[in-house]
């Protein structure tokens, strides 16, 4: 379903200042490989959200780990003004988000300046044709191999069954390790989880959660 435009988004996100690089902020060839110190003013461990919708995962994910820098990506800005103002309401510090198209995520970090990568209820593209628009295709992988330092992870989550499996496969294929996994997440109650919103909302009707983490050599 196509979301509704919110004309008056363009201008608000600025209330944001410096959280947000917004449509007309973007990013700067300065700023790749320099994420940390230019922009948080600490060396810290980098970890990016890829689809970080209205924040409700991040925001939760950074206030429990103070000692990370977290950067949230989100095609859409007007479902990432939703993620800034709680950002920006709660006062979590070590957020950045970022109006940006994953497809081109190698433009704007260097070989190895991420840690990690969380990547929670992307689009399935159920059909075949459309396989390599997949988050999880082995044409991004790739791309995530080369941005994450040694050791660098993958955590996934989705209630697609279909896509699960096939990320799978993708994984296998591209020679990662999976140190984790769960075809029903929320019946292992594990006490470290956080829901995003579709989570909440998909296991509140009784659909399963598979999750994975993914290890890259």
């Amino acid at each position: 379903m196509r979301l509704r435009k919110k004309p008056w988004v363009d201008e608000a996100i600025h209330e944001f200042g410096a959280l947000v690089l917004s449509k007309d902020n973007p990013p700067s060839e300065k700023q790749k490989g320099n994420w940390c110190r230019e922009i948080f003013g600490r060396e810290a461990e980098l970890c990016v959200e890829l689809g970080t919708g209205k924040g409700g995962f991040l925001s939760q994910l950074a206030e429990r780990c103070p000692d990370k820098n977290f950067i949230g990506i989100e095609l859409e800005q007007d479902v990432l003004y939703s993620a800034a103002k709680k950002v920006w309401e709660k006062e979590i510090g070590n957020v950045r988000l970022l109006v940006f198209d994953i497809h081109d995520i190698e433009e704007i970090f260097a070989p190895g300046e991420i840690q990690c990568f969380y990547l929670n209820f992307c689009d399935p593209w159920p059909k075949a044709r459309h396989a390599k628009r997949r988050l999880t295709h082995i044409s991004f992988l790739e791309k995530y191999r080369r941005l994450l330092g040694s050791g660098g992870k993958l955590f996934f989550k989705t209630d697609n069954r279909p896509l699960f499996d096939f990320s799978l496969e993708q994984f296998k294929e591209a020679g990662l390790i999976i140190a984790d996994i769960s075809y029903d997440l929320h019946a292992e109650v594990r006490s470290n989880n956080i829901m995003t919103e579709y989570e909440r909302k998909f296991s509140g009707v009784g659909e399963k959660i598979n999750y994975c983490e993914v290890l890259f050599s």
